[in-house]
């Protein structure tokens, strides 16, 4: 518009948004909490929430972890619960106590039941004098939370405790949790270990690590149509707790965004590429990219967007080659890094249902969350976004560079001019 009002349909979901001048949000290194945060007083164990490694036991039984020894990343599945200390995860992997989708939902609507893989670890653990308190004290506190008495919680029986303990060895709904809570040169309580603080190795680890729970997942639930990953970065994002984790939820329908979306690749196989990265580039808002991957800024989103989109003809993450998903991974950290881990967003994953036979390809919404819809946006269904696109470009490419030029992301990466900007550079249509 004349006054520099830029106004946006998202062509994927038809949400329209408007930027507008005078409305801008916070800069990016601009922190959510208080501008002088109180000192950071170390522990000699991280045990600031119920995520740290000083607090193991107060989440969910381990599903599996991540550990770093001499140099070699290695994944243990089902930890025996006497060893919780006998080794020090990188990453651990354990079910949400308030699922979105709980085993009761899968249980009355399907007649789901825990695979025997998954009855034989709950009947081991349970065995264990160790596992079984952990367990008792896991359940007492659901129940306490969901606003039961302490004389209500204990007439329940060992056999309704049992059958309620399923929900802890073959939910649907996992936590990913990132060890440790601050970074190592933390000063302040501000100071929170976030994704740009991962090496792109670790980063890649950990994207491997969320792939490997989301196929046991699916492995163990035949009712599971659709797998949902997310994460919430602080507490404007949705956080619980303001410790790095990522959330994966197995859903039994794909949703109407998902179903529109598949309608419009039906249509036109080629509609990602015309909508996505080829818009992008003719607007110049296509700004890192790398063999395997490249980011650009979206439009029509109610909260600033980056889009990471795999250029790959495989649909599936878990389909995706180790150097696909390196390069998917590098890109994703890059952005974050160049964000700030005190700037709260939501890293969102998009990819094609695993019953469909019509692919979309692999993307990530990294959402900055600097905005609060409020009672325009609900009245009028028109969202007001604080940044324009090519806003949010000229805050993120100067870090990039910057980022690049001290070591701190991949050498792979180019921004800016620097990117090729091929036509049609995503491939998943080959893959139909």
């Amino acid at each position: 518009m004349a006054d520099g009002t830029v106004k946006q349909v998202n062509p994927f979901t038809g949400v329209e948004v408007w930027s507008v001048p005078g409305r801008a949000g916070k800069p990016l290194s601009e922190s959510f909490g208080s501008q002088s945060p109180a000192a950071l007083e170390r522990h000699d164990q991280e045990a600031y929430c119920a995520f740290c490694r000083g607090r193991l036991l107060e989440t969910a039984p381990e599903k599996a972890r991540v550990v770093l020894e001499n140099g070699v990343f290695s994944t243990q599945h089902r930890i025996p619960p006497s060893t919780y200390h006998d080794t020090d995860p990188v990453f651990r992997r354990v079910s949400n106590l308030f699922e979105i989708l709980s085993v009761d939902y899968w249980r009355q609507n399907y007649n789901y039941k825990l695979s025997s893989r998954n009855i034989r670890w709950k009947e081991d653990y349970l065995a264990d004098p160790v596992g079984l308190r952990h367990v008792m004290d896991i359940l007492d506190y659901k129940m306490q939370r969901s606003g039961r008495s302490n004389e209500e919680i204990s007439q329940v029986s060992m056999e309704d405790r049992l059958l309620m303990a399923d929900s802890l060895f073959g939910g649907g709904h996992e936590l990913i949790i990132v060890m440790p809570h601050y970074h190592p040169d933390a000063q302040d309580l501000e100071d929170l270990y976030a994704t740009g603080n991962m090496t792109d190795e670790e980063h890649y680890q950990y994207y491997a690590f969320i792939i490997d729970a989301m196929m046991d997942i699916t492995a163990n639930n035949r009712y599971a149509r659709s797998i949902s990953v997310f994460k919430n970065w602080l507490q404007p994002a949705g956080a619980t707790f303001e410790h790095l984790h990522t959330q994966i939820v197995a859903i039994d329908e794909w949703g109407e965004s998902m179903e529109r979306q598949i309608k419009m690749v039906v249509q036109d196989k080629n509609v990602y590429n015309s909508y996505g990265p080829n818009f992008a580039a003719h607007h110049n808002l296509v700004f890192a990219e790398n063999d395997y991957a490249l980011a650009y800024v979206g439009i029509g989103h109610r909260y600033p967007t980056v889009e990471i989109y795999s250029k790959s003809t495989n649909a599936r993450p878990e389909e995706h080659t180790e150097d696909e998903l390196r390069g998917m991974s590098d890109m994703v950290r890059a952005i974050h890094a160049a964000i700030g881990g005190r700037v709260s967003v939501n890293e969102e994953w998009h990819h094609t249902p695993m019953d469909s036979i019509f692919k979309i390809p692999w993307h990530v919404f990294i959402k900055l969350r600097i905005n609060t819809p409020a009672g325009f946006e609900g009245g009028t269904n028109i969202y007001i976004n604080p940044l324009t696109p090519t806003d949010l470009r000229d805050r993120i490419v100067p870090r990039l560079y910057q980022l690049r030029s001290e070591g701190s992301i991949a050498n792979s990466i180019q921004i800016a001019e620097e990117c090729k900007l091929k036509p049609n550079p995503l491939q998943y249509y080959k893959a139909t």
